[in-house]
């Protein structure tokens, strides 16, 4: 690095950082989710919360080399990540997001549907039939 200038951000650990967990650890996450026979709900569900902690830790990086690339000597650097370019950068960080987003939300509905089932088995009365207690419930 001469004089305060950085020849290039992709040298930088913080490029190295984005690579991580912008590929690295999605593909885990995903290839986990996917090829796995059997999954637990609370894996799921910190798989979702870990997804949407590296879009937030993803959009922060690319913040960095925004500001890192504005002081670097590479014009490469400049055109990626200082430039119209660089919105493109953050369609990854979005789509972990949304996929994480999505994992917590169907595993609280999963969760939020069976609790309402065992509540109405619990305070459903023994005498009448099913059909009644739906007709009851649709005419309110």
């Amino acid at each position: 690095m001469m004089s305060g200038l950085r020849e290039s951000i992709f040298l930088e650990k913080e490029f190295l950082l984005l690579v991580v967990f912008s590929l690295l650890f999605p593909a885990l996450i995903y290839g986990t989710m996917w090829f796995r026979r059997a999954i637990s709900r609370s894996t799921v569900l910190l798989f979702g919360f870990v997804l949407i902690a590296l879009s937030g830790m993803d959009i922060y990086l690319l913040q960095i080399l925004s500001n890192m690339a504005k002081h670097s000597s590479s014009m490469l650097d400049d055109k990626i990540f200082s430039s119209e370019i660089s919105v493109a950068l953050y369609i990854l960080p979005a789509l972990f997001a949304g996929t994480g987003i999505n994992v917590v939300s169907h595993i609280l509905i999963n969760h939020l549907n069976e609790a309402e089932s065992r509540f109405d088995k619990k305070h459903s009365k023994p005498e009448k039939c099913d059909r009644e207690i739906h007709s009851q419930r649709d005419s309110r």
